[in-house]
């Protein structure tokens, strides 16, 4: 069965055209790693994917069209965090927003209990009651992927979940991801600048405002691809070392 099927889906703004005729279907259980250079538009396809900007097109989520898609199916994790970094808040309550879709200013013992679930799951229980404005980089980026898990989602969105972690966490990060996904069937679409990340995912999307390549890494990432992506292969490999936006 197919998790997502994405029909000539376009998105425009104003006299820029950020996505062009972009179709893929990706059945479940599927790892899909999001690549392309700056501009290409892959954060915005992860926010049409979410109802979150306008497009032209046709989504369906495990054979519903996006308007009919139970909003608990989805998990997200956006690239930039935007929140005051002051506000008297802990790690706990930022991920039980996960579960009410806004900000809980008294939690039930069961969202208690489903937020540090969800913190435990990726190895980050002991910041619950830290103060998000004492969190590093990495420990953020952990926060909000339990944000992201917290309602168990069948499609989880990952707009570079690595960003500000070290090897380490990065390593420690893909491992939660396999394990939940392993536990829950659940399919994933991430965005990425790591290459070896890439050649690790099940699927490869190349993408630059158009469908470039899709299907498994090796072929997806061939040369031809590549080259039509990024230009040439030198500069397609610096973005996945040194990192870039989406």
């Amino acid at each position: 069965m197919l998790a997502l099927e994405v029909q000539r889906l376009s998105v425009r703004f104003g006299e820029f055209q950020a996505l062009e005729e972009v179709s893929l279907e990706v059945p479940e259980g599927a790892f899909v790693a999001i690549v392309g250079p700056n501009g290409a538009g892959k954060s915005t396809l992860l926010k049409a994917l979410l109802g979150l900007v306008p497009f032209r097109g046709e989504v369906r989520v495990h054979g519903q069209p996006l308007e009919k898609a139970d909003p608990l199916w989805f998990g997200y994790v956006p690239q930039i965090k935007t929140f005051d970094r002051t506000f008297p808040a802990l790690a706990l309550e930022l991920v039980a927003t996960g579960l009410r879709r806004r900000w809980p200013f008294r939690l039930s013992p069961r969202e208690r209990a489903q937020a540090l679930e969800a913190l435990e799951r990726v190895g980050a229980s002991a910041l619950a009651h830290r103060p998000l404005g004492r969190l590093s980089g990495g420990q953020l980026q952990r926060v909000y992927l339990a944000r992201a898990l917290v309602r168990r989602p069948r499609l989880l969105l990952l707009d570079e979940p690595a960003t500000g972690v070290d090897r380490v966490g990065e390593v420690d990060l893909y491992r939660y991801l396999e394990a939940y996904q392993a536990e829950a069937g659940a399919t994933v679409l991430m965005i990425t600048h790591d290459w070896e990340a890439a050649h690790h995912a099940s699927h490869v999307l190349v993408l630059n405002r158009k469908v470039v390549g899709f299907g498994p890494p090796e072929k997806a990432l061939s040369e031809e691809c590549l080259r039509q992506a990024f230009g040439h292969l030198g500069h397609a490999h610096d973005l996945y070392v040194g990192g870039g936006h989406a």
